[in-house]
Parts: structure tokens; sequence; C-alpha cells
């Protein structure tokens, strides 16, 4: 077992890094989300449970500290040199007086960066208020300085590495499109198409394997599906039903999400098809504006544009960017796919774009994983976005492709006024 990236890979990560840090005024940065852990190290272990960081100090090779018993796991995907990875005592792991960050408060003035300018996470699931006061308790003499998402904000343009890890993932959502569809049979539970489902997630392709996603399926049916983030339960899924996935491939815990729509019957209700119709025409729409020099906005302002002549409101975001990730998302918290969102799009930036439409009752969902060129929008997998009748007049699975909209004026319901689709952040 060894580091995925080559070494001048990480080295490349660090200077950018450090630049940013520079910027900010930081001089030893604590970074304590794993993926960006991850992305500084290459450590990948299932113990971000317990108090675990990554230290960038102003030169040399960033230090881990972790638990004890993650240690050997921190020797066999960290690229750093043995001095680099650093364990605290076992007795501090989730004790009511000790905490694993004063080892590290003592560990940083061992190596004399006590009196540095330090930046803490603030925004990050993984650094509880607990850990922030120990460890500013631990540096009497340092200055804390509050980072935000400073490491996130580096890896939002990707590395050609990068980018080849998540078109794995890609075509490992593309297996899983096709036993989802495989799997979601009325007279079947949910919970056995969801085994079905994420034994191709962890399986991968005959070329390589895959790895657990951060988000569970969710695979919703019938009115479940008005929801955004329900995985799945032991229900007999039945005839006459709508159901969505969506879940990621993943590739060395790079994801490239996908979510697909399906109609379980002979023939699927005409305000489904016009939504599906709408999503289609709108992702269109936003994807041809994935170019470098436009932003986030430009894009969220061309599906808006679509929608608005469907007489559909959708207020939540339209995606955002994504890579490298560990529960519980596969997004980097930094540019949205949304009104007014200033971010320009650079070459190999990468985006899941996901059109959900959850409705009174019912939902949809499309999306896609791409990232910038210069000639517009990569998407990661090759599977058709349109809604996929399952079981049609004699059992067998169709498309309902575009031309099955009443007409591209159509509203998405048949009701009076504007259909809305339901306010859920993605």
């Amino acid at each position: 077992m060894k580091p995925v990236f080559r070494k001048d890979e990480y080295k490349r990560r660090l200077v950018k890094v450090r630049a940013a840090m520079a910027e900010k005024g930081i001089e030893v940065l604590i970074e304590a989300d794993p993926a960006n852990m991850n992305y500084l190290t290459g450590y990948d272990g299932w113990s971000f449970y317990v108090p675990q960081l990554v230290v960038v100090p102003p030169e040399g090779e960033p230090i881990w500290i972790g638990r004890g018993v993650d240690f050997g796991g921190a020797k066999l995907t960290c690229w750093m040199a043995d001095a680099n990875i650093v364990a605290y005592p076992e007795a501090m792991v989730q004790h009511p007086v000790m905490h694993p960050m004063d080892f590290v408060g003592e560990e940083l003035i061992r190596r004399g960066l006590g009196k540095k300018r330090i930046g803490f996470p603030v925004d990050c699931y993984y650094f509880t208020p607990r850990a922030s006061a120990a460890l500013a308790k631990a540096l009497p003499n340092s200055k804390v300085v509050e980072t935000d998402l400073l490491v996130n904000w580096v890896r939002l343009v990707k590395s050609n590495a990068e980018i080849e890890l998540m078109r794995q993932a890609g075509k490992v959502s593309e297996a899983l499109i096709a036993a989802y569809y495989k799997a979601m049979r009325p007279g079947r539970r949910q919970c056995d198409a969801a085994g079905d489902i994420l034994r191709t997630v962890a399986a991968g392709t005959a070329e390589f394997g895959g790895d657990y996603p951060s988000c569970m399926p969710f695979i919703p049916v019938g009115e479940q599906t008005q929801a955004s983030h329900l995985t799945w339960t032991d229900q007999i899924i039945e005839t006459g039903q709508t159901s969505y996935i969506e879940c990621s491939g993943v590739r060395h815990r790079y994801h490239s999400p996908l979510a697909r729509s399906i109609w379980l019957g002979p023939k699927p209700p005409q305000n489904l098809l016009d939504v599906n119709a709408a999503v289609l025409e709108g992702m269109d729409a936003a994807l041809e504006q994935a170019k470098p020099g436009n932003t986030c906005g430009m894009m969220a302002d061309a599906w808006q544009k679509v929608l608005d002549r469907y007489g559909i409101v959708k207020e939540s975001r339209i995606g955002y960017a994504t890579g490298v990730g560990y529960p519980p998302d596969w997004g980097e918290h930094t540019a949205s796919l949304r009104a007014k969102d200033p971010t320009v799009l650079e070459t190999n930036m990468t985006f899941h774009m996901i059109l959900g439409m959850w409705m009174d009752g019912w939902g949809f969902e499309s999306s896609e994983t791409f990232r910038i060129t210069a000639k517009g929008a990569e998407c990661f997998a090759d599977v058709p976005r349109g809604l996929k009748v399952i079981a049609g007049p004699r059992g067998k699975a169709m498309s309902a492709g575009r031309a099955k909209a009443k007409s591209k004026a159509a509203p998405a319901r048949k009701t009076a006024g504007k259909s809305k689709a339901k306010t859920t952040r993605k």
C-alpha cells in the first residue's frame, strides 16, 4: 500500500496552500477536515470520528497527528517521513478530562511552533468547540487566526491526476446507474435494491475497484421522492410510481456523483414528462455556460431562464464543487451553481450539477458531474439523462426521452400559476 499520488503532486499542493496561508498572514495551519488531510498527506482511514489533524508548518513536510491505533494506517497511506507521523496516547480518546489537543499543543511547542500565528478551522464538522478551546489553551503564546475553508478553495482547481481519478469514478457511476435500473422492479424491497447498488459501488469495474461514497444512495420511491435526502426502507416497490437515485462512484476518495429518475409503469404521467423535458433543456443551457471566464452565477441564470418559460420555481442551488470527499458529504463547501455566485470558472474546476425537482407528493432528479475545459464541460459519466420507464407494456425498460412532453412551454403540474419545487439545499 502506498500514497495514491506521486510525492511531487503533494508538494505542489503544499506550495499552493502555503501561498494561500501567506495571503491571510498564517504561519502554521491546522487542518481537521479528512478530505483536506487526504489532499495534503494522502492519509485515508475511517478515523474521523476521533480528533485528528494535519499541521502545515512554515516549511518542510506536513505533520499528521492522530490516534495511536491509526498510526499504522497513516504510515501506509501518507507520503511524509515517519518523523512527521505522530500519534497521541490512547488514554486521551474520549476522555472526560484529557483531550488530544493537549498533546497537539505540546507537540507544536516541541517543534518550535508554539509562538506562531496559527490558523484554526472555523466551519468544520470534525473540529469541535471542545477541540478548539483545548488547543487554544495548550498554545497560550500563539496568535490564533480563524481560517475559512482555505484548503477547500485551493482544491477547487484539480490536477490532471485528480481529473483521471474522477473519470474513473464516473465509470463506476455508470455501473451503479445500470445496477439501479436493473434492481428497481415492482415486488422487490427497496433495501434489496440498495444492496445491489452498494455492491456495485464497492466492486467498481473490471479495470479498477470502487470505494465507499461519502453519502449513502438516495433511492426514494413514490411519495418519498418529494424529499431530497431519503435513503431506503424495507417497503415493497410498486408499479405506478416514480423513483430516483442520487449516488456516486468513488475512486481513491474522488467522487463523481450522478442522479437519474425512473417511472415504474407503462405510461408516465404528463406532469412528470413535462418536468423531464424542462430539466433536460435547462441542463443543456447551463452546461453551455460551463466555460473558462464565465461564472457559476451565469450557469445558474441560464438554467433559470428555461425554468421561467416552463413556469417552474426552484429556489435551491443547482450544484456545487466536488472532488475528494469523506462522510457526511462529497461537496467542497466552496463555489455553488446559484444566482450571483461570482466564482470565475477555470479549467479543471469540477462540479456536480444536481437538478432536483421536489414537488408536492412526487419528485424528479437528474445530474452530471463535469469539469471545465477550454472547449466547455466534460461530463465524467455517459448515461442518458432522461426519465427511464422501467416497466413498459411488455415489461421492458424504455427511455421517455425528450419527445413526450406536451410542449416546451408546458407547466410541470396541472395547477393554476407556477409550479414550485420545494426549497431544499443541496
